[in-house]
């Protein structure tokens, strides 16, 4: 059985009350809800949140929430709270994390994630991962990069320009990531076990615990990201391209 949880919460120091601010007429989580919905091979959706408003915004719309604790570290810990919460029989072999701000998310991008855990002997965590176009500004902190081994497989994330490209020579192609994240369950207990790492709290992202441990991420290449929404204008921006192309919308008509 497959579960997928979307963390969400109010508290984003960018943008206060992000989950339930409007795009093209619905609250951010119902898009990215509507998205993960859509995923075939999902057996229930929930999102995980500490915040009431947003579980009654999520019942409004007909989908599920549960509600955990404050003061979580990282979205995983969330995740693995709820977890207990809605799988106390441990019946779930998967679990896909879809962060409650990607609301331009698409289905088959979570479905090429799933697959690839899936047939993967020895794969931990599954994630997404994009090609930089060169004009990109690969100094941004905000662009978490990544670069994998020949297997696809997660050598290391980073908010620097990764590779270092010495020689100007440009023999490697600089990827971005998208946060979103399929754990094989007893993968995801494990890592929820261990403490941070030196590592995670420097570049402040929780999937370099998982590689400090020695746990392998299976990286699977998709053509392009869309913007998740961290500030206001990553949200006019969101309208923009909706606007521009309503197929983008996850919600069903």
């Amino acid at each position: 059985m497959v579960i997928a949880l979307i963390p969400a919460r109010m508290a984003s120091v960018r943008f206060p009350g992000k989950p339930l601010a409007m795009l093209a007429g619905r609250p951010i989580i119902q898009h990215v809800y509507c998205a993960v919905r859509a995923v075939r091979g999902i057996a229930r959706v929930y999102v995980a949140t500490d915040d009431a408003r947003i579980a009654d915004a999520v019942h409004a719309f007909g989908g599920q929430a549960v509600m955990t604790r404050a003061g979580h570290p990282s979205g995983t810990d969330r995740i693995l709270e709820a977890l207990h919460t809605v799988d106390p029989a441990n019946a779930a072999r998967f679990v896909v994390n879809v962060q409650g701000d990607e609301p331009l998310i698409r289905p088959a991008y979570v479905e090429r994630c799933l697959a690839a855990l899936r047939a993967s002997a020895d794969g931990d965590w599954a994630t997404l991962i994009y090609p930089l176009p060169p004009a990109h500004d690969v100094q941004n902190p905000n662009v978490v990069k990544v670069v994998c081994n020949t297997a696809g497989g997660a050598l290391y994330f980073s908010r620097a320009a990764i590779p270092f490209d010495r020689d100007g020579a440009g023999a490697a192609r600089r990827y971005g990531h998208i946060g979103l994240y399929v754990y094989r369950t007893d993968a995801l207990r494990r890592f929820a076990a261990l403490p941070p790492t030196p590592l995670e709290q420097t570049e402040k992202l929780e999937q370099l615990r998982a590689l400090e441990a020695g746990m392998r991420i299976v990286c699977v290449e998709v053509p392009r990201a869309f913007p998740g929404i961290d500030t206001p204008a990553d949200l006019a921006q969101a309208e923009a391209l909706l606007a521009a192309d309503p197929s983008l919308s996850n919600i069903p008509a």
